[in-house]
Formats: structure tokens, C-alpha cells, sequence
């Protein structure tokens, strides 16, 4: 999976506006944009870029950009307020002459249209729990279309939090099969997002492709120095002075698409297998949490293999 959705470029945009805007196009009069920008670093940017939307009779509420010196790529994420009555159509149709002038890549989203997230897991719950938890008490900005596992485990959870669970078990003869159907799933879900909460099973190169973009994963930080199994046990072994996790973009390669966040946390000699395992679950609900609201957000960019993030 590549790491973000693909946008239209300055010069595609004229003919397919629709494109660049979410769904849903009525806005209520206190509703929040956020415009994400992507292009070659040139002066005017910012200056053009503030005066469209405020000639629009906008506000803006918060604006950060960087320019990228080794790439010369320049990256822009303003939020802003909007008068009673403007859609996205009416803003992205007003600021097309100066994304067509500075040759932008950009996307113009609506704050208050939480993300459909499918939520993929396996036998370990610790991530899938906190995820539920954070978005019953509105922590993060999505809502949960379905729980998706390869085992039974989750499924009396998933029923307690009137979730629909499916259950898609995994082997070398039905992988394609089964993926078909997660596929199906996602367009009758209408999912923007698929977060891997400790789902360990390695998507196809074919359905990465198909959902270039939209899925998130969660691993621990001792790769690639502890592959496999158990590699707590094996980090314990050796010693180890932190454990951490890290949440990225899943791409065709395994476990290294563009990173979006991580942590650790210290363990010393004392620690045993069981404490360092549960540091771990406890980082990696951390950083998939923090990747999610992130992404939820619209705060990551794409720059190469690596990512900008306006926080």
C-alpha cells in the first residue's frame, strides 16, 4: 500500500473538481475545512493561498507549511472556518485559478466527516480495545464500520459494542478469495480508512495496490533486528534497554512504508518477558492511536517515502 491517496495535480483539476472534494457537500454554517497542499517550492504560495480562501470570507483558524530543502517540495495545511451556506464545490471551485496557477497538488476536506474506519485484527486485542475505547468517548474522529478478523476472538467484543464483526479466516488456498471479499466489504462500507490492529497476516501485493492510501499498521520497533516470533522473548534475551512501536503506511514492501509516528518506552534488567511484553501492547495502542487521529485529522503528508505531519 502506498502511503497516500493519490491527488490531482494543478493542471488535472479544472475538468474533475469533484475529485478533490469528500463526500457530502452541505456544510452547517460552523463547519471546519482543512485544505492540504503539495507542490514544487516557489515564492507567492502562502500569500495567494491565504488570499483565496479569505476573499472567500473564511477564517482561517490554523496554517503550518514546510519547504523540504533536499527535495524542494513545498507542504501547506490550513483550517479554516466557513459562512453559513458554502460546500466544498463552492470553495474548490473559487481557489482553482491559484492551484492552477502555483501548479498544486491539493485536497480539500471537511473537519466535521469522520472517517469510516474498518478495524483488522488477529488474536492480540490490546490495540483494537484502546481504539474502541478512544472513539466511544470522541478522542478520535472516525466511525467504526466493522471489525474484521482472520479468528473468533474479538467477535463477543465487536457484539458488545454493536460493531459488525467478520470472520475471514486465512490459508494459502483462500487468500485470494478471501481478500476479494474483504474488497467487497470496503466498497459496500464505504471505508476511507483500514486500520491493522495487530492483524498479522501480510496483505497481497495486489490488495495493497487496491487500497493505495488507506491502511494503517502497527508493529514493534525491534525490527528488523528481531523478526518472527516471539521476538520479545528474543529482545529479553539480548538485553534490550527500550521497546517501541511504530505506525506507518502499509506498502508492497513488509513493514517499511512511510512511517507516520512512534515511541518507546526504557526496560532495564529487571524487567521480565511479561513486563517488556506488556510495555509493548502498551506503546503500540499508543502510536496506532496517535497515527489514527493523525490521519483522521488530514495532518500527513507524503513527501517521497517519508512524511510530513502538521500537528
Amino acid at each position: 500500500m502506498r502511503g497516500s491517496e493519490r491527488w490531482k495535480s494543478g493542471s488535472e483539476i479544472g475538468s474533475r473538481i469533484k475529485k478533490n472534494v469528500n463526500r457530502g457537500s452541505l456544510m452547517a454554517s460552523d463547519a471546519d475545512f482543512v485544505l492540504l497542499i503539495s507542490s514544487d517550492d516557489r515564492k507567492g504560495i502562502v500569500a495567494a493561498v491565504a488570499n483565496s480562501i479569505v476573499s472567500q470570507d473564511c477564517n482561517i483558524v490554523e496554517s503550518a507549511q514546510f519547504g523540504d530543502a533536499s527535495t524542494g517540495r513545498f507542504f501547506m495545511r490550513v483550517a479554516f472556518s466557513v459562512p453559513a451556506g458554502m460546500t466544498l464545490d463552492m470553495f474548490s471551485e473559487a481557489f482553482l485559478p491559484v492551484a492552477t496557477a502555483f501548479r498544486l497538488d491539493w485536497r480539500v476536506h471537511d473537519l466535521s466527516h469522520k472517517l469510516r474506519a474498518m478495524i483488522m485484527v488477529s488474536q492480540g486485542g490490546h490495540c483494537l480495545n484502546d481504539l474502541l475505547y478512544r472513539t466511544s468517548t470522541n478522542r478520535l474522529r472516525i466511525d467504526v464500520t466493522s471489525i474484521v478478523s482472520n479468528h473468533l476472538t474479538w467477535q463477543r467484543r465487536a457484539d458488545h459494542e454493536g460493531v459488525p464483526f467478520h470472520h475471514l479466516p486465512i490459508t494459502p488456498e483462500n487468500k485470494l478469495e478471501q481478500e476479494a471479499k474483504l474488497l467487497a466489504m470496503v466498497e459496500e462500507q464505504q471505508v476511507d480508512l483500514i486500520i491493522l490492529a495487530r492483524y498479522m497476516q501480510v496483505l497481497s501485493d495486489q490488495l495493497c495496490q487496491k487500497l493505495d492510501g488507506r491502511v494503517i499498521n502497527i508493529h514493534h520497533s525491534f525490527l528488523p533486528g528481531f523478526k518472527g516470533a516471539k521476538p520479545y522473548h528474543r529482545a529479553h534475551e539480548r538485553g534490550v534497554k527500550m521497546v517501541g512501536a511504530t505506525a506507518h503506511y502499509v506498502t508492497a514492501d513488509l513493514d517499511e512504508g512511510p512511517i507516520i509516528t512512534q515511541d518507546v518506552s526504557v526496560v532495564d534488567h529487571a524487567d521480565t518477558v511479561d513486563d517488556l511484553i506488556a510495555q509493548g501492547q502498551d506503546t503500540e495502542s499508543r502510536v496506532l492511536a496517535r497515527a489514527v487521529k493523525l490521519h483522521s485529522e488530514h495532518r500527513v503528508l507524503l513527501n517521497g517515502n517519508r512524511t510530513v505531519i502538521f500537528k
